[in-house]
């Protein structure tokens, strides 16, 4: 079993506190999701640093428990 929606949302929330995180199941196996993170944390930076910082605040824990998660990250208006 993947790791659960609020697992991943508590791990990006501990990383980014002013963030508004949405983390959906996709395909209910659990292995495949989506997360939807605005933060201002994420001014300046391309998209590319923006899943980076993601990834990392994931601790290592995507390769061994999920086989994608799609990711939209935007600064806020």
């Amino acid at each position: 079993m993947g790791m659960v929606g609020s697992e991943i949302e508590a791990l990006i929330r501990e990383a980014f506190p002013d963030a508004d995180v949405i983390v959906t199941e996709l395909g209910g196996t659990g292995r495949y999701c989506g997360a939807r993170i605005v933060s201002q944390t994420f001014a300046g930076k391309s998209r590319i640093q923006q899943h980076q910082m993601i990834y990392e605040a994931l601790k290592g824990k995507m390769a061994d428990t999920f086989q994608a998660l799609v990711l939209k990250t935007t600064v806020p208006k």
